[in-house]
Formats: structure tokens, sequence, C-alpha cells
């Protein structure tokens, strides 16, 4: 697989509100976008992290039944996932696939920052979440 960077890491939080000073504030992000992602109930913030391609996604739920609120009410805020940018996300998943890793995606849907994004099972990456993802016109 050709992971190009680290494209984010996803943070769940209970509220983007009241997570803002502390990477505004304190860390000296500045948060560039705040976008809703209606299909997944989820509120995100994005920060760039430096000069570089890395940002910070804050992951707020916008319903009780979210992925993110009974990730919330089941471990409290922190790291939710990582990201890695793939040049096309449909390969990558085929490649994964054949190697036995289990997929909670069986084809990329549109997220955050109008990106191509697929996520593999954590049973299958040692506990970590992982969401691989392409911007469609890289493809």
């Amino acid at each position: 697989m050709n992971i190009t960077h680290i494209e984010h890491l996803g943070i769940a939080v209970h509220s983007i509100e009241e997570a803002l000073p502390y990477y505004e504030g304190v860390l000296g992000m500045k948060c560039y976008a705040v976008e809703e992602v209606a299909d997944q109930k989820v509120k995100t913030a994005f920060f760039k992290v430096g000069n570089s391609n890395t940002k910070i996604e804050l992951l707020e739920p916008t319903s009780p039944d979210s992925t993110i609120a009974k990730f919330l009410e089941t471990r409290g805020e922190g790291i939710h996932h990582i990201a890695f940018a793939v040049p096309d996300t449909e390969a990558a998943l085929r490649e994964v696939e054949t190697k036995d890793v289990r997929l909670i995606d069986q084809h990329p849907r549109r997220g955050a920052e109008g990106l191509d994004i697929a996520f593999l099972h954590p049973k299958s990456t040692h506990r970590v979440l992982t969401e691989l993802c392409c911007k469609p016109e890289e493809k």
C-alpha cells in the first residue's frame, strides 16, 4: 500500500466549543473548518498541525445513537482513530482485504472535507481504528 502521510488524528470530544480553548489557546492551532456530516451523525472541527499535511479532527456527536456518542459513553474523550492518506481508497481496501484485514466499510463513502473514506476494523489492526482516505480528484 502506498500511504502518503498521516491525514489526521480523530479525537472524540463531548463538545467542540469546550475543546477549542485547549487546541487554539494552549496549543496555538487555528480551527479552519467546522462541518456537520449528517449521515455519520457527527460535527467535525479541523486544525492543521504546523507546516505539515497532518491535521487534528475533533469529532462531536450530533445524536445519542451515533458511533462517536457510543465511543464517548464507553471510553470517554480521546483518540478515536488514525487516518492515512492513500492515492485510491477503493484500491487500498481491496489490497488490505487480500491480507485478511476485516473491513468496516466495503466501499469508500464521503466523509468530512469531501474525502473518500473507509474504515478498517480494530480487531484486525491491533485495536487501532484505522481510516483510509483520499481526495476524489487526486485518484
